[in-house]
């Protein structure tokens, strides 16, 4: 038997006193006071109190005395006004006296509590996800998610885009990260790849006339993860024929205008701030700047390229530079032991070390005093503004090992001193990428974007004679120092494309073997296009203050790209092996 519900657990109001309710979920907890039994029902809406009292039959006192917790019930009563009222409540000005109770099933003990404070470790949680989903926060970060893509949807719709499927099953083009490789049973020794983003199917469509594209899609990438980072994840991917930077990015301040409007009740200027790479990077140490707060880099390498101190006078030889950031008011909160741990976190970024300064009324004192004088330590205190009180960082080396570094340092102090609000939202848009990046890893030239990103238009004659002091047709669009998304104008004229390849040192038939079906297909009339991917499930995380991705996906990957719920990846049977003509190198144990 199954209770029809009248209501949600967490919709009941005073205005609903004398009704006659239905209500179904779990219980959340079970108090027998002798002659009353209290029990809080709970469904992704909220909690209802339900009272059983002595004026009810036995047999159904007694079913309700065995009720434990997670216990799934239908309970029929009627809604009477709370003696003690709870104002933490939702629900907390009425309760349900029940006339009837169908227990659905019974729980055993469940191995993590259901609610949103229980500190339970993360892998547990992973675990058990199906219990975890239980709990309100989570109903509510997937409610969330679900309404802000409806809202994508019908924007989207509304500017004239198509919402089409891309194929999942693709060939494997690598550039960059890794693809997850599927074999194909029926051609075997041949392999799938999983798209590690529509690009080129969304470049074919707008070939095909398909003029204002869309796409809530799945990616993925074989990649080492972290907090806002999983393996598969989902991006809102468009693109568009006929246009310009400008047009591609009003269409996009138009969406998150309204994103925020209707999701968060926050009214945000367009246009955007615009600034340009090289502007991120040498302020704040990074293409994705957090604009919330100050501690911007600044260059000191005029000041110390002559001195004393020969890590400072090497990195500038070299053609490095040496940079710091000023912080105010912690000279005293970060203590040696406090800062040597900075110095530690700054060689993941390929920092040798780090030099600090604090400046008090009566001078400077650094972890360098021997190299410089106190009037060489003052002149840089001067010229960084800096005043008593004030903490000094410094990173001399290669200018990424310098950015990255401060670009660090700056934004996770900032997190050590409560300086990152999250009810403040700073929308900026980056723009003029340089088109090539050096890989030191792979010794060579690598499309910082993709090879599909057009030079700007001043730069096109530079794809032949210069290519790597192009700068891109590329824009980011970055909230609070993290990426939402990226886009370009792409390149749709033969000619180009084959530039591009070439000042990518890609020889014709590795062309061919991997974007022969593209460079075919712009050979049958290729509008002007760009377009733009949202990572939803950053913006989901940043919109409703969580830390991790993790927080806003059903059933997401630990850090070692495992389900913890399923278990996958799994071991398959030697069978399913023969069938696709794979052998495995080394036998794989559990």
């Amino acid at each position: 038997m199954i209770y029809k519900r009248t209501h949600m657990c967490g919709e009941l109001r005073a205005d609903n006193i004398g009704e006659n309710v239905v209500l179904n979920g779990w219980i959340q907890k079970r108090r027998n006071l002798g002659g009353l039994i209290f029990c809080d029902v709970r469904d992704k809406t909220g909690i209802s109190q339900v009272i059983f009292n002595d004026e009810i039959p036995q047999e159904l006192f007694d079913r309700a005395d065995t009720l434990r917790s997670e216990y799934v019930v239908g309970i029929k009563g009627k809604v009477v006004e709370r003696e003690s009222k709870n104002p933490d409540m939702a629900t907390g000005d009425v309760e349900i006296i029940a006339e009837d109770l169908v227990i659905y099933s019974a729980s055993d003990t469940p191995p993590i509590y259901i609610k949103d404070d229980d500190n339970v470790d993360d892998n547990l949680r992973l675990k058990y996800r199906y219990l975890d989903l239980r709990k309100k926060k989570m109903q509510d970060n997937l409610a969330f998610r679900a309404k802000l893509t409806t809202l994508a949807r019908n924007y989207f719709a509304e500017c004239g885009f198509t919402e089409v499927e891309t194929p999942m099953l693709i060939k494997s083009t690598p550039e960059g990260a890794r693809d997850y490789l599927v074999p194909s049973r029926v051609n075997q020794g041949h392999f799938y790849a999983l798209p590690q983003s529509p690009q080129t199917f969304k470049q074919l469509l707008m070939v095909g006339g398909t003029d204002r594209y869309f796409q809530v899609v799945k990616c993925f990438r074989d990649e080492d993860l972290r907090a806002d980072r999983q393996p598969e994840f989902t991006q809102i991917d468009l693109e568009m024929s006929f246009v310009e930077v400008d047009d591609v990015i009003e269409i996009q301040e138009g969406f998150l205008k309204r994103v925020m409007k209707e999701m968060k009740g926050i009214e945000i200027e367009t246009p955007f701030p615009r600034m340009t790479w090289e502007e991120a990077m040498t302020r704040y140490g990074s293409d994705k700047p957090d604009t919330r707060f100050g501690f911007e880099l600044q260059d000191i390498s005029h000041l110390v390229k002559n001195c004393d101190f020969k890590v400072f006078t090497d990195a500038v030889a070299a053609g490095g530079s040496v940079r710091a950031i000023c912080v105010d008011g912690a000279a005293q909160e970060y203590t040696r032991k406090k800062i040597d741990k900075l110095t530690e976190a700054v060689k993941s970024y390929g920092a040798k070390g780090m030099v600090w300064m604090k400046v008090a009324e009566d001078g400077v004192s650094s972890s360098v005093n021997k190299f410089f004088t106190p009037e060489q330590l003052g002149e840089i205190a001067d010229y960084l503004g800096a005043k008593a009180g004030d903490l000094v960082l410094i990173i001399s080396d290669k200018n990424k090992v310098v950015f990255d570094s401060l670009g660090f340092l700056r934004r996770h102090i900032a997190g050590e001193m409560g300086l990152l609000d999250d009810n403040r939202f700073n929308f900026l848009w980056v723009v003029d990428f340089p088109l090539f990046e050096y890989d030191e890893k792979e010794d060579r030239w690598s499309a910082m974007h993709h090879p599909f990103t057009s030079p700007k238009a001043e730069h096109a004659e530079l794809l032949k004679t210069d290519p790597h002091s192009c700068l891109a047709n590329a824009y980011d669009i970055v909230l609070n120092g993290v990426e939402l998304g990226g886009g370009s104008i792409r390149i749709h004229d033969r000619e180009m494309q084959e530039d591009m390849f070439k000042a990518l040192n890609m020889e014709q038939d590795e062309i061919i073997e991997k974007f022969g079906f593209l460079v075919e297909a712009f050979k049958y009339g290729a509008p002007p296009h760009g377009g733009l991917a949202y990572g939803l499930d950053r913006l989901v995380m940043l919109l409703t203050g969580e830390k991790s991705i993790r927080e806003v996906i059903a059933f997401p990957k630990n850090q070692n790209a495992q389900c913890m719920v399923s278990e996958a990846p799994g071991v398959v049977d030697t069978a399913q092996l023969d069938e696709l003509g794979i052998a495995l190198k080394e036998q794989i144990t559990e």
